[in-house]
């Protein structure tokens, strides 16, 4: 049998690995034994039986530094998620019954990330000290990916559309509004008609946004072919380009939080007929979640669910 054919059963140790990931972190072999208790004679042989184990180089050393390989760079980039993991697999296998310690890794698009979770994180600081919510901040299309990937252990999105490999739960339903300066025409009114919207160039999200493909579709829907004259990524963008002149906008009534303190001279109103959108969380289909991570979903259900409605008022005077 040749060497490429013999079965491979590489006898590497959680150790091994804590101790690479130390010293891929510091990138000192002192600094690294420091972080986890060893001397570094310690960390520089366990360092090389993991080399050894795994018949590939991970570190370059010099007497003034020490740099990943390629190979190195490889398993940094996934050993974070994988001992998390494992950490939490160990920590279920103890038997802990009250399920109230862990790391949660919830992936957020931006709006969601600065007006719901914040106070999802606080409310798991109270109600469950033991864990710790990773909140990683994202395009809504870069936190599908992380969900399907395994990268996290559920997101935070808007209505995702086709997903049939996604288990989805809307938690959350919030209007559009139009924020436009306070002297606008459309601010005149109580609120405000959708096909008025044609007559104004609008200031909108982009396509990476989750709300965008709502937003085509409802001026679709109401015949509205308007021109788009600027095209942002974040939402704060939209506020100070309509405060600038630019155009109208509309936006999810949960963003108006994010409205700048200054920004006395615009006004929300309210669009007729009133369009939603769901706000869900997401997790891979046919994937039990782990009692921690179940604990953190319902958590964030209920924050949700207690949260008073945005009314879409003048912002400023």
């Amino acid at each position: 049998m040749s060497d490429a054919d013999r079965p491979w059963n590489p006898n590497i140790t959680l150790r091994q690995l804590r101790v690479f990931q130390a010293v891929a972190q510091q990138r000192n072999f002192s600094g690294a034994g420091e972080s986890i208790g060893l001397t570094q004679p310690a960390v520089s042989r366990s360092i090389r039986e993991l080399e050894a184990q795994l018949g590939l180089k991970l570190l370059d050393r010099t007497t003034r530094e020490v740099a990943l390989t390629d190979a190195g760079r490889s398993l940094a980039g996934r050993l974070d998620r994988l001992l998390d993991d494992l950490e939490l697999a160990l920590l279920d296998l103890r038997g802990m019954a009250t399920r109230r310690q862990g790391r949660v890794r919830v992936a957020s698009s931006p709006t969601l990330s600065a007006n719901l979770l914040p106070a999802c994180i606080a409310a798991c600081r109270t109600q469950a000290p033991g864990i710790e919510i990773v909140l990683l901040d994202r395009l809504q299309q870069d936190v599908l990916a992380s969900v399907r990937s395994g990268e996290v252990d559920f997101g935070v999105v808007v209505e995702p559309g086709a997903a049939g490999d996604l288990h989805c739960e809307a938690i959350l339903r919030e209007p559009f509004v139009l924020v436009c300066p306070g002297d606008h025409a459309l601010a005149q009114a109580r609120a405000a008609a959708w096909p008025a919207l044609a007559d104004w160039p609008l200031v909108l999200l982009d396509h990476a946004s989750g709300s965008r493909r709502l937003i085509d579709a409802a001026l679709a829907a109401e015949g509205v072919a308007a021109e788009v004259a600027q095209e942002v990524g974040h939402v704060s963008t939209v506020f100070q380009m309509v405060a600038a002149g630019l155009g109208v906008a509309v936006v999810p009534a949960l963003a108006l939080p994010c409205l700048p303190a200054g920004a006395t001279g615009l006004a929300v109103r309210p669009l007729a007929p009133q369009v939603e959108r769901d706000v869900m969380l997401v997790h891979r289909r046919n994937r039990t979640l782990a009692p921690v991570v179940e604990q953190v979903w319902q958590l964030v259900r209920g924050v949700a669910a207690a949260m008073e409605p945005i009314a879409p008022a003048p912002a400023g005077g």
